[in-house]
């Protein structure tokens, strides 16, 4: 008898454990997208201009927009983070360096890091100063083939966005001899190939480009 009733008690014991692993599930509404059941319509809602700003979020992008080439060079950087601090104290989405910072008229690193917008002001504003640095180099060489990549106009400024206008010079006057990486090992070549090919025609060639 007493053995019976220590088998049925382990089997209670044993359903009771199993039975406590297995929890309801808590679903959790979303604020920036819910559907409301008890509409007949469904409704949406988005994330607001300033939640996408602080959001890390990486948007698909067709075709070779210049949309679409700040956030594939971005992605590369630091994978759309606005936040993100290297161990060489490169700051914010794109990576920006102080000194060069400083160039474009930005002093308060603090709130170049707090403001996406900012961020954003300053990649236009360098990418508007080494069109004007290379304008020379893209007419002459944009649609040559140097080591097995095609120069464009795209890929000589991320080129310059990662090791410097006169870096992309000595890359070109070499015809390619000359190998250029930056502090992780990254070449001048491998972003003139990556970026290669994007629509960066618009952007206005400014030696006195600041952030306003």
């Amino acid at each position: 008898m007493s053995k019976k009733w220590y088998f049925y008690s382990c089997i209670a014991l044993i359903v009771g454990v199993i039975s406590t692993g297995f929890k309801p599930y808590k679903f959790e509404n979303l604020n920036w997208f819910y559907v409301n059941e008890s509409d007949e319509v469904l409704h949406y809602t988005v994330p607001t201009a300033a939640e996408l700003e602080y959001t890390n979020v990486i948007f698909p992008q067709t075709g070779k927009t210049y949309a679409g080439f700040k956030q594939a060079l971005a992605f590369k950087e630091s994978q759309g983070k606005y936040h993100l601090v290297n161990s060489f104290g490169y700051m914010g989405k794109y990576q920006f360096g102080m000194g060069t910072l400083r160039t474009i008229g930005v002093r308060d690193s603090l709130h170049f890091m707090r403001s996406p917008q900012l961020q954003e002001k300053a990649f236009n504003a360098l990418a508007s100063i080494n069109k004007w640095i290379l304008r020379d180099e893209i007419e002459k060489y944009e649609g040559k083939v140097i080591k097995g990549v095609t120069i464009t106009e795209s890929g000589l400024l991320a080129a310059a966005h990662l090791g410097g206008a006169g870096s992309v010079k000595k890359f070109l006057k070499s015809n390619g001899n000359r190998s250029i990486k930056d502090g992780f090992g990254t070449s001048i070549k491998s972003y003139i190939k990556k970026f290669g090919g994007y629509d960066t025609s618009h952007i206005v060639a400014n030696k006195n480009a600041k952030v306003k």
